[in-house]
């Protein structure tokens, strides 16, 4: 074996990213980073509890790879993409999600989250950030983008790609654009099973590549591929474009004259792990041309990457010149964000800036919450306390399995009562239900109207049957606030009044709540065609 191949070997590592379960750095993730250089980590919302901690536990790993000889410091990295997709959790603001920035169409609010996010980021020691997303969500029943677009117009999600990108980049965190070519015109969820994309090429770059393109050449570091079959671009029959060399090499390379760091996604989602195995998948990537593989949860089959990484470079199975490129992009990525005096010094963002960065949330939540109708002015509601309001909801949410699964809507009923204390709430799971529908189909209470949220709303859904019934038997007009995905409006029989928040949480909630009753004005328009 050549020296230039048992280097290689020996810093295979930084071509890894690997994640680890629990809130202090595990016996494996140590091994990894001591003996085998892993360079680089993924953390999740199991691993994050407040900033305290996780200052603590990015300042444990840095340390670990500043006493096993490690060039430039760890790449820590993190899907904080706001709204649906957001890691931090206590003491980090609830900035807004893609698609509720897309309804402000304003590029300024995009930079500035950007560079709040990378604030909060930055202060708790993680320098690498997964998003933004800059798919085009053209599909309506898109189950894993959705509200992580900025919309259904390339151009505008370009803008808002860039400026969401060079925020990043300004205040000293890594940005990354995903989903390589492009995740938004799907009808699967790819940590489930292969979504198909079928569009011909020409068509791939008027919309899915449009905002691709436009931040390559505004200087991206670092492009996710997406496990997605574009049959357009590869041939053989179910390569998703994270194995494929015609997108990566073919596509990305040379027609989009790319020069960054490509990463995959994570290869243990069912779209890889399922079809190719994740240790196989990680050989494959690297034979199509990625620059870094992703394994973000099991141990074992990180090792099994490794190992099989290593023996494909030894047998010539991989490129070994391919591999000694990769590693050169990544120490010009390090190089060019990381120094080990910022990696090792231990600072927490002050509530005075936390402060600042909440008011900034609402201030573009008012901003991008969109009232879509609002038939014979319904809305606003009176707040006197003789005008009551019937308000209905759901305990039940659907989730993506790119989502955090943080349900905020116990608060629903402490929020509304905050605003409008005579109003009556009730789930459609509480077996009081039918007494408050039966009043208000009686008269028995005479509400001003009945407002409903909705949440990600499925064909068959009891809420769609509340609707309906509440539609044939009384006139008390129905107000709908879609509390998720606008697209929820596809599903449902004809209201009175259409709220779109895109994001919930705590936040949203209680703008939309208040301003249904006049106290607050929100002034989005839709991003997406309903």
């Amino acid at each position: 074996m050549t020296a230039q191949i048992m280097d290689l070997l020996h810093n295979l590592g930084q071509l890894m990213v690997f994640g680890f379960y629990g809130k202090q750095m595990t016996p494996e993730i140590k091994k990894f980073i001591d003996e085998d250089k892993l360079g680089n980590i993924i953390l999740f919302s199991r691993n994050l509890d407040h900033p305290d901690q996780i200052r603590n536990l990015t300042h444990e790993l840095q340390t670990e790879a500043k006493k096993a000889g490690h060039k430039h410091p760890l790449l820590i990295c993190t899907d904080q993409e706001n709204g649906a997709v957001r890691r931090l959790g206590e003491g980090a603001t609830e900035f807004p999600g893609s698609m509720l920035i897309g309804a402000t169409h304003s590029v300024k609010n995009a930079y500035e989250i950007a560079k709040r996010t990378a604030d909060e980021l930055k202060s708790v020691g993680i320098n690498w950030n997964l998003a933004p997303v800059v798919d085009v969500n053209n599909n309506s029943q898109n189950p894993v983008i959705c509200t992580r677009s900025f919309g259904e117009d390339p151009a505008e999600v370009a803008e808002m790609g860039q400026a969401f990108m060079q925020g990043m980049q300004e205040e000293g965190i890594i940005p990354t654009l995903k989903h390589f070519p492009g995740h938004g015109d799907t009808g699967i969820d790819s940590h489930l099973d292969l979504p198909v994309i079928p569009h011909d090429l020409p068509r791939l770059e008027e919309v899915e590549l449009v905002p691709f393109k436009q931040c390559i050449e505004a200087g991206a570091d670092v492009i996710m591929s997406a496990h997605i079959y574009f049959p357009a671009i590869e041939k053989q029959y179910g390569l998703p474009a994270t194995l494929s060399k015609k997108v990566l090499t073919g596509l990305l390379r040379e027609k989009l004259h790319y020069q960054g760091v490509i990463t995959t996604d994570c290869l243990e989602m069912k779209a890889i792990d399922d079809r190719f195995g994740t240790a196989h998948g990680a050989v494959m990537a690297f034979q199509a041309g990625t620059d870094l593989v992703v394994v973000s949860h099991t141990f074992a089959k990180q090792q099994q990457t490794f190992e099989a990484v290593g023996r494909a470079v030894k047998a010539g199975n991989i490129n070994a010149q391919s591999i000694r490129m990769s590693m050169e992009r990544m120490d010009r990525l390090k190089g060019k964000y990381l120094d080990w005096d910022s990696a090792l010094e231990q600072e927490i963002i002050s509530v005075e800036t936390g402060e600042e960065h909440r008011l900034a949330a609402e201030h573009i939540y008012r901003e991008g919450i969109t009232l879509v109708k609002n038939v014979g002015h319904v809305l606003p509601l009176s707040g006197s306390e003789n005008s009551k309001v019937l308000f209905i909801y759901s305990k039940k949410i659907t989730f993506s399995q790119a989502e955090d699964h943080e349900n905020q809507l116990p608060l629903l009923k402490s929020i509304v009562k905050s605003v409008h204390p005579s109003a009556d709430v009730v789930m459609i799971e509480d077996p009081s239900i039918d007494s408050f529908l039966k009043k208000a189909i009686s008269g028995q209470e005479n509400y001003q109207a009945v407002v409903v949220l909705t949440v990600s709303v499925t064909k068959g859904s009891k809420l769609i049957e509340v609707i309906e019934r509440l539609k044939q038997n009384c006139d008390t007009p129905i107000v709908i606030i879609a509390g998720k995905s606008p697209y929820d409006a596809r599903l449902l029989p004809e209201t009175d009044g259409y709220v779109c928040t895109y994001d919930l949480n705590l936040t949203s909630l209680s703008i939309v709540i208040r301003s249904l009753f006049g106290l607050e004005a929100v002034s989005g328009t839709l991003p997406v065609s309903l």
